[in-house]
């Protein structure tokens, strides 16, 4: 196996992951608490690598660590869940799709990466796999949840963008990077989850056993992977990982919820799979490690996120990062 193969495939278990998100919530968490989740999943994985790695921003650090993590976590989350429960399941993850096409577009203007042809094709193949999976015939449409769903999916395509432009300071490692990150946006989320949901609910054994996997391979790992593929891949390269999330979610929902997996979604499958294995073909820029932060902004060859998640909603196996 090659050097990016590796990569390619070390970064792909974080979509993988994020595609398990939906059958947790839904099997292990308590109902209708979707902010209070994602202050579960961020906030004290943050809190644990930053206790493992202790390391703190320095410097210009501490603002750009608040701007990642309100880009890749505190305000992605919160205008996820509006688009989720707004809009059906199915069109959520459809909006969120287009996250690849605005990877392109921010890349060629802030990482001077030139869109390419079969770039922006395979991004577009990408949105319809996915809505082959997941659309549903007669899915309504809110312009509120249309509008949240694409703010959510620029919020995460900008953070995969500015990850790769900012690299990291010199001697903090990945882990580092994304406990800061999880950790600034926790501290965003937590606010607006007491505003609107109130306090805390009481939680059982099996909703703790839920969080700890969300916090801890679910995000924490994950992130950290999805990280650490930025800095290597190509902007593009990585958001095309993608619809894996989606992908993984469908088969879970088929094989262990018994949802339905018919024909066209299993071609929906077949296109967003060739799609992001399409987005890995392109050579991949050498890797350039990051000067210290004194010396300014660091452009890395890689990609955040469009990690891009796809909205939960309990009535179609969408998933979420």
């Amino acid at each position: 196996m090659s050097r990016k193969a590796a990569v390619v495939a070390l970064t792909a278990l974080a979509p993988i992951s994020w595609g398990s998100t939906y059958f947790v919530t839904t099997e292990f968490l308590p109902p209708d608490r979707p902010l209070f989740t994602g202050l579960m999943r961020a906030l004290p994985a943050g809190l644990l690598l930053l206790a493992l790695t202790r390391k703190l921003p320095r410097g210009a650090w501490w603002g750009k660590s608040a701007v990642l993590g309100a880009l890749n976590i505190g305000a992605f989350f919160p205008l996820l869940f509006l688009a989720a429960y707004r809009l059906p399941g199915g069109v959520a993850a459809v909006v969120g799709s287009v996250g690849p096409l605005f990877v392109v577009g921010l890349a060629a203007l802030f990482l001077g990466e030139r869109p390419t042809a079969r770039t922006l094709l395979t991004a577009v193949a990408a949105a319809f796999g996915v809505s082959l999976v997941v659309l549903k015939a007669g899915a309504a449409f809110d312009l509120i949840g249309v509008g949240a769903g694409l703010l959510s999916s620029l919020s995460m395509s900008a953070g995969v963008v500015f990850t790769k432009r900012w690299g990291r300071p010199e001697g903090v490692g990945a882990l580092a990077l994304t406990g800061w990150q999880l950790t600034a946006g926790g501290l965003v989320i937590l606010p607006i989850a007491f505003l609107v949901e109130g306090a805390p609910p009481a939680l059982t054994g099996t909703n703790l056993a839920g969080y700890a996997y969300l916090a801890l391979g679910n995000t924490a790992i994950s992130y950290f992977l999805w990280f650490r593929g930025i800095e290597r891949l190509s902007a593009s390269s990585a958001t095309l990982l993608g619809p894996l999330s989606p992908i993984t979610a469908a088969v879970i929902g088929w094989a262990a919820l018994g949802q339905a997996l018919g024909p066209v979604q299993v071609l929906g499958m077949v296109i967003a799979f060739g799609a992001t294995l399409a987005g890995q073909l392109a050579p991949a820029k050498p890797h350039a490690r990051p000067e210290p932060a004194a010396t300014g902004p660091v452009s890395f060859s890689s990609t955040e996120r469009n990690g891009q998640e796809v909205s939960m909603d309990l009535e179609v196996s969408g998933v979420r990062r």
